[in-house]
C-alpha cells in the first residue's frame, strides 16, 4: 500500500498523483503558496483521490473561501465511502466536520482519530494555532491545551519540521519563549522556508522583546515569500510592530499600505481584517502614523467580509474598525446581536466579546474612563478571545492608554510592571514614563 510522508495510508492508484499530494501537503503545513494548483492536478489525474480533495478543502478554508471547502469536502466524503482506509475516513470525518462548521464534533473526532494515527499532520493542524478549533472553543487555557496535546503525541513524531514548529510555539505562548525558540530553531534548520517556523520563531522574538532581531530576522526571511502565501501579510504585520516599537512609524505604515491593506493583502480575510484593523489602532495609541488613518476601508471590508457577527475573533476587530471609522450603527450593530448570541449560549467565548467590544467604543468616543471600567473588566477573560499574546496585547495596550487619560496612572503603572517584568518594549517604557 502506498503511504504519505508520515507513513500513513494512502489509496490512490498513480504515483504521480501520490508525488503531488505529498509534496502538498508539505506546501500547506509549510504556510508557502502553490498548493491549490498541484491538488488540482492530484484529482485530475484521480478523480477518486480522497485525500487530496480533503487537502483542497482545507487549503480553501485557509484562505477563507469556505463554499469551496464544503464542496471539496463534500467530494472527499463521498470518495472515501466508497474506498478509504480506516485511516482515511477518520482524517476525512474529523476534517469535514471543521470544514461544514461543526467544531466541537470535529475536535471529538480528531482526538478518536489521533489515538490510532498519531502522526497524521494535515488532520493534526486544524487544532492548532490561534485560529485553530482549540483557540476557538473559548476555554481560557487554549494555549496550555495546545502544549499539552503537543507533548503527548511527541514520542510519535521525532524530529519533524512541521511538528517542532508547532510544539515550539507553544511553549512561547505558555511562558517559555527561550525553551521555545532553542525547539524553533530545530525545525527551521530542518525546513528554513516553512513559513509557519519563521512566524513562531518571530512570537518567540516578541515575548522576548527583541524588536531589533525580529527586524532582522523577518528582513532576511521575507523576500522570496511570495505575496500570495498565507502567512505574507501576517509577517509583514509582525515587522510593522517591530518597527512601530523601534521609533520607524514611517517604515511601518509604508508596509501597511504595500502589504497588509484591504485590497493588497491576498491572505484570508479574518488575518487581514485583524491585521489591518489593529495596526491602525496601534497607531492611534502611539500617536504615530497619519492624520487621517485609511479606516473607512478597513471598516467596509469588516462589514463586508463578516456580515453577520459570530465569529467572535473577527467581530472584535470588526467593531474595532467601525468604532474608529465613526460608524456608529454598523458598531451598535454588532453589538446588539453579539449580546443576543451571548445570551443564547451560542458564543463560546461569552460576554468578555461584548465587554471589549463596549470598551473599544468608549474608547473611540473619548470616554476615557468608561473604557478604562469596561476594559478592566474584561481582562480576566481576555485569553479566551482566541489569538496570541502578541495579537491580545492591543486590549491591554488600550487598557492602559485610556488608564492614563481618565488619571488612573497607578492601574497603568501596574499592569506596565507585569508586561515590562516579562519583556522590554519601548512603547511600555515610554508608557511607564508618563504614569510616573
Amino acid at each position: 500500500m502506498t503511504v504519505d510522508r508520515f507513513d500513513l495510508p494512502v489509496t490512490t492508484p498513480s504515483a504521480r498523483a501520490l508525488a503531488l499530494y505529498i509534496e502538498d501537503v508539505d506546501r500547506v503545513l509549510s504556510a508557502n503558496a502553490g498548493a491549490e494548483a498541484c491538488l488540482r492536478e492530484a484529482v485530475a489525474i484521480d478523480p477518486d483521490f480522497a485525500l487530496a480533495h480533503m487537502a483542497l478543502a482545507r487549503n480553501a478554508a485557509i484562505y477563507g473561501r469556505m463554499g469551496e471547502a464544503r464542496t471539496a469536502a463534500g467530494r472527499a466524503v463521498e470518495c472515501c465511502a466508497r474506498s478509504g482506509t480506516a485511516r482515511e475516513r477518520g482524517h476525512v470525518e474529523a476534517l469535514a466536520l471543521a470544514t461544514n462548521g461543526q467544531p466541537e464534533q470535529a475536535m471529538d473526532a480528531l482526538e478518536r482519530h489521533l489515538r490510532a494515527y498519531p502522526r497524521d499532520g494535515l488532520a493534526l493542524s486544524m487544532a492548532l494555532g490561534v485560529y485553530g478549533l482549540i483557540a476557538f472553543s473559548g476555554r481560557p487555557d487554549h494555549h496550555e491545551a495546545q502544549r499539552a496535546l503537543l507533548e503527548g503525541l511527541a514520542p510519535s513524531w521525532g524530529e519533524d519540521w512541521w511538528f517542532l514548529t508547532y510544539l515550539g510555539w507553544s511553549h512561547v505562548e505558555t511562558g517559555d519563549p527561550s525553551g521555545g525558540a532553542e525547539i524553533l530553531e530545530r525545525a527551521l534548520a530542518l525546513n528554513p522556508r516553512n513559513a509557519h517556523g519563521a512566524h513562531a520563531r518571530t512570537h518567540a522574538r516578541v515575548e522576548l522583546g527583541e524588536a531589533s532581531a525580529g527586524v532582522a530576522f523577518l528582513e532576511a526571511w521575507l523576500p522570496g515569500y511570495d505575496p500570495a502565501a498565507p502567512l505574507h501579510c501576517h509577517l509583514n504585520w509582525h515587522l510593522a510592530l517591530f518597527e512601530l516599537d523601534l521609533g520607524a512609524s514611517e517604515r511601518a505604515f509604508e508596509r501597511y499600505v504595500s502589504a497588509m491593506r484591504p485590497g493588497i493583502a491576498q491572505c484570508a480575510p479574518l488575518a487581514t481584517l485583524a491585521d489591518a484593523a489593529s495596526f491602525l489602532w496601534r497607531c492611534g495609541l502611539y500617536g504615530v502614523g497619519p492624520k487621517e488613518p485609511p479606516w473607512s476601508d478597513v471598516a467596509a471590508f469588516g462589514e463586508r467580509s463578516f456580515p453577520r457577527a459570530g465569529l467572535a475573533f473577527a467581530d472584535l476587530h470588526a467593531a474595532m474598525a467601525a468604532a474608529a471609522s465613526g460608524d456608529a450603527a454598523a458598531f451598535e450593530r454588532r453589538l446588539n446581536v453579539l449580546g443576543k448570541l451571548d445570551d443564547d449560549g451560542k458564543l463560546p467565548q461569552g460576554a468578555v466579546i461584548s465587554a471589549l467590544c463596549r470598551g473599544l467604543g468608549a474608547y473611540a468616543r473619548g470616554d476615557y474612563e468608561e473604557a478604562a471600567t469596561v476594559l478592566d473588566k474584561g481582562m480576566a477573560d481576555l485569553t479566551r478571545v482566541a489569538g496570541s499574546h502578541a495579537q491580545r496585547e492591543v486590549f491591554e495596550d488600550t487598557l492602559i492608554a485610556a488608564c492614563l487619560k481618565c488619571g488612573r496612572a497607578e492601574r497603568a503603572r501596574r499592569l506596565l510592571a507585569v508586561r515590562l517584568d516579562r519583556r522590554p518594549r519601548a512603547q511600555d517604557s515610554v508608557w511607564l514614563e508618563a504614569a510616573t
